[in-house]
């Protein structure tokens, strides 16, 4: 089938309420910011050029359309995006701590995007893309598990590249053995694997970063994998190569959207190389590439309408 997608990705979105400062009354106001990682990742290919489409389930209420009407604004295919009648779409609040680190209330018990079934994936349009998208909170709960299973299966015998970030968010998970579960499903399918340093930590149980993922080599053969680091920056593992660039130093104001704008970059390096013959320039241009996108993203609230521009991003790295 003719690859006319660059990334579809499938999974949630939702609202993420960010803090933004106190009323007269002295009540706190929140910034309903449109994200959820899957759709932040696409948000940051668009912004680089890239052809993306979505893959998930919102409510049929005023965040729905919202979150719609967004990505409709910015370019993200929505065909696949279905609207529940019953359930409403999930609210993330998001607090964050002076240092700029943050934790999650979420409104999702249950929230649309776990409702997404089988039969409404569009397998049309992940045979249609070059890359599949994934994380593991498509995979906390039915339907929607095994909606993402299957479009596992229909991206791999339509020959996509498979990207995961796992995205471990603790609250959303009946017990961590689920969490863990989740993400080495992930792990058998992904030819490119995101992860972050606690998530490496939690799933090898390794405190040094190389030991947890020589671990994840050993046993899953991932091809690529990208290690983030917060402030320290990012490593690349591939084949016997192990690359490492430092983080850009910038005063952030809210993390959300770090990471998956780090994804978003490092798929868009993939697609620009490809995966068979990467060398230790390409890895290190791609981690600096990403490093900066990350930095830059730091400085705004919310995620899906605070992506950087490729120009921005370039200007940075200079």
């Amino acid at each position: 089938m003719e690859k006319v997608y660059d990334v579809t990705a499938m999974g949630e979105m939702l609202i993420d309420f960010t803090m933004n400062g106190t009323s007269e009354q002295g009540n706190n106001m929140f910034e309903a910011c449109p994200g959820g990682a899957p759709c932040n990742v696409l948000a940051m290919l668009n912004k680089l050029g890239r052809k993306t489409a979505f893959i998930g389930k919102v409510g049929k209420d005023q965040f729905g359309r919202l979150l719609k009407d967004t990505i409709c604004e910015i370019g993200i295919e929505t065909k696949g995006l279905i609207f529940d009648e019953e359930i409403n779409t999930t609210l993330a609040f998001v607090h964050t701590f002076p240092d700029g680190d943050r934790e999650f209330s979420f409104y999702r018990k249950p929230g649309a995007d776990m409702m997404l079934s089988e039969d409404e994936v569009d397998y049309e349009l992940i045979k249609s893309s070059k890359v599949f998208h994934f994380g593991t909170l498509s995979m906390t709960d039915e339907p929607v598990r095994s909606a993402t299973k299957k479009a596992l299966k229909a991206a791999k015998e339509a020959g996509c590249l498979i990207t995961f970030d796992p995205n471990l968010r603790e609250p959303l998970w009946k017990s961590l053995d689920d969490a863990g579960e989740a993400m080495e499903y992930g792990f058998q399918y992904c030819d490119m694997l995101k992860i972050s340093d606690n998530e490496i930590q939690f799933i090898s149980g390794k405190e040094d970063y190389d030991e947890g993922i020589k671990y994840l080599q050993e046993k899953y053969h991932i091809p690529v994998i990208f290690l983030t680091m917060g402030k320290e920056g990012s490593r690349a593992y591939y084949k016997d190569l192990r690359v490492e660039r430092p983080g850009f130093s910038v005063k952030a104001i809210e993390t959300t959207g770090a990471g998956d704008t780090f994804c978003g970059c490092a798929i868009n390096g993939l697609l620009k190389y490809g995966i068979e013959n990467l060398t230790e320039e390409m890895l290190g241009e791609i981690l600096t590439y990403a490093n900066a996108g990350a930095a830059l993203i730091t400085l705004k609230k919310g995620a899906i309408r605070s992506m950087p521009e490729a120009s921005q991003i370039e200007e940075m790295i200079k």
